[in-house]
């Protein structure tokens, strides 16, 4: 087991080629990590239900098996000198039950934080930093006397679990209250205001526990509550750039951040930036950065969480990056060969289905809007 760092949280002081870094988790995400530490020199296991999922094709083993199993969480730890995870639905209990035996650079402050809203939510206010306004509510009654303060429109939301828009109930008047869980149904759960933004964006921020390192700004599109595409930079004044790096890496320094994380935000028109979610790993709308920056987030995950020293990463060249989805597979495939600019990604899925995503292509350009209208005037994305 590597030595750790007492000044930080839990970031090792230094891992050395040949170690092993374990994955929970063995989607997409995984993968790409386990492909940066591959170019590192390090080792890789996952920990995944599904056998020869995509991370466990490019690592030297897999642990098969659910996430929430400990006996196999701790068969993962005991094969590995770092643990980390790729998805927030992790058991932070059982990850912190092995601590005694591996290394877990992001820690569980940051897992159990972004698994629950009102926590999440919390945590940022208290950093100084804006959201929607929100409450939790536990019940109608709540939720009547959190609608009187907020109103409509106004989206509900569990407090726990719930992606791509799952577990969210948009109220837009009295009407839509027919969706709401009875009370003896009625999970935790936060009731957040509307936000009239102009566009949606994300930055993300890595660190090794002591240094702390920001991605450009980038402007997210989203579909059905799933993401499009990603233009990075994002067309905004230096001012909101600021903003969003300074909101980075003040929560990057709350956590004691080792690793990667993405801020999903709202810019509004008169330039506030708010947010939204945190991810506490790559995220989705990162990946343009694996062509298009000097390090890619996986990288800079991969470097943080082994104690390795991080520069600051550069964008070399603008880029969009679009979702492939099931419906999409097929499209790109007939397209790929009359289109030598695109950087095709296939996620090693064995079961494409409508809204999954199953890869994505990135474009290097140099005007991100018109490359994404070039993209959208294929017809593949419709």
């Amino acid at each position: 087991m590597p030595s750790l760092s007492e000044e930080t949280n839990g970031a090792v002081t230094m891992l050395q080629p040949g170690a092993v870094i374990g994955i929970v988790g063995g989607g997409q995400l995984g993968r790409m990590m386990a492909l940066s530490a591959r170019y590192m020199g390090l080792n890789v296991g996952v920990l995944d239900p599904t056998p020869n999922c995509p991370a466990a094709q490019v690592a030297d083993f897999q642990v098969t098996a659910d996430y929430d199993d400990h006996a196999a969480i701790r068969e993962l730890a005991e094969r590995s000198d770092v643990l980390t995870y790729e998805f927030e639905n992790v058991d932070a209990d059982a990850l912190d039950a092995v601590r005694d035996i591996v290394a877990i650079p992001q820690g569980t402050d940051l897992l159990r934080v972004t698994q629950n809203r009102i926590a999440e939510k919390t945590f940022i206010n208290e950093h100084g930093i804006e959201t929607a306004p929100w409450r939790a509510v536990n019940n109608r009654a709540q939720l009547d006397e959190a609608l009187a303060e907020l109103g409509y429109p106004a989206v509900l939301k569990t407090a726990e679990g719930g992606y791509d828009g799952h577990g969210q109930i948009v109220l837009r008047g009295p009407d839509d209250l027919a969706q709401v869980w009875a009370d003896d149904e009625f999970p935790q759960a936060i009731l957040e205001g509307f936000v009239d933004f102009a566009f949606e964006a994300s930055v993300l921020v890595s660190g090794n526990g002591e240094r702390y390192v920001t991605f450009p700004i980038v402007r997210n599109i989203h579909r059905n509550n799933i993401l499009h595409m990603t233009l990075a930079p994002a067309q905004v004044d230096e001012a909101v750039a600021a903003q969003a790096e300074r909101l980075a890496l003040a929560l990057a320094e709350g956590f004691q951040l080792a690793g990667t994380l993405a801020i999903e935000l709202f810019v509004t028109p008169d330039g506030r930036v708010l947010v939204n979610e945190l991810a506490p790993r790559p995220h989705n709308s990162g990946h343009y950065t694996i062509e298009a920056c000097s390090f890619d987030q996986f990288d800079t995950h991969v470097r943080g969480i082994a104690g390795w020293p991080l520069a600051q990463p550069e964008l070399l060249r603008p880029a969009v990056m679009v979702n492939v989805l099931g419906q999409h597979v097929e499209g790109v495939q007939q397209a790929a060969a009359e289109q030598p600019q695109w950087h095709v990604h296939d996620y090693g899925k064995a079961e494409g289905r409508t809204n999954r995503k199953m890869g994505h292509v990135t474009v290097l350009c140099d005007n991100p809007q018109t490359a994404a209208h070039e993209l959208d005037n294929t017809g593949i994305w419709q």
